[in-house]
């Protein structure tokens, strides 16, 4: 297969050290906006060349790893790929994106998001076996075509993943619990001591909890604005959700009901019973 990558920051430059590995990937082209980044993936050799939109047109499979409101934009000028073209996105958000997709290449078209990351960005960000033992959800597949769902199927096997389906609608709302509201609450964390006025004293003490629980915050901006606009209804209701927990807590502390307290904090620790 040729293969062409849209985007090649974390997730995009991550996926081409992924499937440079796989004997049947013959060829690997990227394309970027960013001139920096088309310099940086030549250099660390994560694609073969940069190509403009024409020519990625040709290749076998086409995926789109940029910022979810781009796969949108993206998608209206790919409508005359050739029929056996796959394309995939790696999109955080899925409902909107399915929706927008133009009918023309809806047969083309297979919605995926790999639940993986890191805090980084760009090219440089790329990790050798960041999608390996990884989840990939893959959406609403009756509307793609046979030979594109085989393609994605045979791709994300190949590359270690392990696949779980559902519809697009379901995975945004799952999505907003475990990876939006976190990513929002980590910003508002770090926003919250970076308003102190003795903000540098507080960092001082700063451990590996706190570090923790800001690390998102290092996330792309212009990606998570992206995804919070799109997912909006869910992410609130989640975000709702936590603040009537988080007032719960702050009640019990008030009262000093620490009995409660303390099951509260037991009641959270059942999250790791099920995680590791």
């Amino acid at each position: 297969m040729n293969v062409a990558i849209i985007g090649l920051g974390l997730m995009g430059g991550s996926l081409a050290k992924s499937l440079r590995r796989l004997d049947f990937i013959s060829t690997i082209v990227g394309s970027d906006h960013n001139k920096i980044h088309q310099k940086q993936a030549i250099e660390l050799n994560l694609v073969d060349k940069i190509v403009e939109y024409d020519e990625l047109k040709n290749c076998d499979v086409i995926f789109l790893a940029i910022p979810v409101d781009g796969i949108i934009s993206a998608l209206k000028n790919l409508t005359d790929v050739n029929e056996k073209t796959t394309i995939i996105d790696l999109g955080s958000t899925k409902a909107k994106i399915v929706s927008s997709v133009p009918l023309a290449i809806r047969k083309n078209f297979v919605a995926a998001h790999p639940m993986t990351g890191t805090e980084n960005f760009g090219p440089t960000a790329a990790v050798d076996g960041l999608y390996e033992n990884q989840v990939v959800v893959l959406c609403d597949l009756e509307h793609s075509g046979e030979k594109q769902t085989e393609v994605s199927k045979k791709i994300f096997k190949a590359l270690g993943m392990k696949k779980y389906f559902m519809k697009a609608s379901e995975h945004d709302r799952h999505a907003a619990f475990i990876s939006h509201m976190p990513h929002a609450i980590s910003y508002s964390l770090a926003n919250t001591v970076m308003n102190q006025e003795n903000k540098n004293n507080i960092l001082a003490l700063a451990a590996g909890g706190f570090r923790s629980m800001s690390r998102l915050a290092k996330s792309s901006a212009n990606m998570w604005e992206d995804i919070f606009r799109q997912n909006k209804s869910n992410l609130l209701e989640a975000i709702e959700l936590f603040e009537d927990e988080l007032k719960l807590l702050k009640q019990n502390i008030k009262e000093e009901n620490w009995e409660e307290v303390h099951k509260n904090i037991e009641a959270g620790k059942r999250l790791h019973d099920i995680l590791d």
